[in-house]
């Protein structure tokens, strides 16, 4: 399979359509994580409403296109999830990178379907999933101590 065929123009569409955002005020969530097999960083604030789902989102990402393109979609997508519904996602674009399951978490994530056979750049795809769940970890136990994290 060529780099043409797992770059394609839709990846690269959403990957351009992805905006860089600013940090959000307390309270917010916050997490950066950086992968070691590619360098890409992920860095993400988030803010829960009073039923425990996301009512906003912000991000900073310096990633490759695959890992920016997984980004745009899950930021779109996750206002309004709850974290145990992003793990849930997080394990489904796993098992669809794997092959396991034939269903993505997200109806543009079926667009990753060439990247199966790369395992090398599933770090990068998982990667906003990842932070994205440390953010909430983060907001979570900031909501508990009554302290907020800054970056």
């Amino acid at each position: 399979m060529s780099a043409a065929t797992l770059y394609n123009r839709d990846i690269l569409r959403l990957a351009a359509s992805l905006e860089h955002g600013a940090a959000l005020p307390p309270p917010a969530g916050y997490a950066e994580r950086r992968s070691a097999t590619c360098g890409s960083r992920v860095t993400l604030w988030v803010r829960r409403a009073g039923d425990a789902r996301i009512a906003d989102i912000s991000a900073d990402i310096a990633s490759c296109a695959l890992g920016q393109a997984s980004a745009a979609i899950l930021l779109r997508e996750a206002v309004g999830l709850s974290e145990e519904t992003v793990g849930a996602a997080r394990d489904r674009m796993t098992d669809y990178l794997r092959g396991i399951d034939n269903v993505p978490p997200f109806d543009d994530a079926a667009l990753f379907g060439p990247a199966r056979e790369y395992p090398a750049r599933y770090p990068a795809i998982l990667l906003p999933y990842d932070t994205l769940l440390a953010a909430l970890a983060d907001e979570r136990a900031s909501v508990s101590s009554g302290e907020r994290t800054a970056p």
